[in-house]
């Protein structure tokens, strides 16, 4: 096994233990009367993941080099990943679920930024294609992602603005 499909297939796994928390997340937020908004815009940001990563193993050849640099930016990122995602604890999920009584997080990056997240998400999704120098899919799927992205958080926003007053 090359080193780039390892590091592509680390990135699937984490990828989905993280749907699998997200999912335990959700169903447990809507339990204690959570309500989902923005359902339309997800199966196009599922999508797009999906297709960001099929696209590497795709483009890729097997022998890609990897740029140490680059792959120190996106495990960096990870570690934003993580913070985020502990930061939310219960809250963390891919979609939009808000529980009307639940405060705003406003600890960990989530004191410096409304969407942390959300940077982690454009970064990987550029920095990731650098690694093994495919500029182009870097390219295509941050300015694809930032489409998503800009569409989810209005809709975010507009969820959270009742909480926010």
């Amino acid at each position: 096994m090359s080193l780039a499909f390892a590091i592509l297939a680390l990135v699937a796994a984490q990828r989905l233990g993280e749907l699998a928390l997200a999912r335990r997340n959700t169903r447990r937020l809507l339990a204690a009367g959570g309500v989902e908004v923005g359902a339309g815009h997800y199966p196009a940001m599922v999508a797009l993941h999906a297709a960001w990563l099929v696209a590497l193993l795709l483009w890729l050849p097997a022998d890609a080099p990897v740029d140490w640099g680059w792959l120190a930016v996106f495990v960096v990122l990870q570690a934003g990943r993580v913070w985020v995602i502990a930061s939310l604890g219960r809250f963390w999920t891919t979609r939009i679920v808000t529980l009307e009584d639940a405060p705003l997080v406003r600890r960990g990056p989530y004191r410096f930024l409304r969407h942390p997240n959300y940077v982690v998400v454009a970064a990987e999704i550029v920095v990731l294609p650098l690694v093994f120098g495919a500029w182009q899919l870097a390219l295509i799927f941050g300015a694809l992602n930032l489409g998503v992205l800009a569409w989810r958080i209005r809709v975010e926003e507009q969820a959270l603005k009742p909480r926010r007053a």
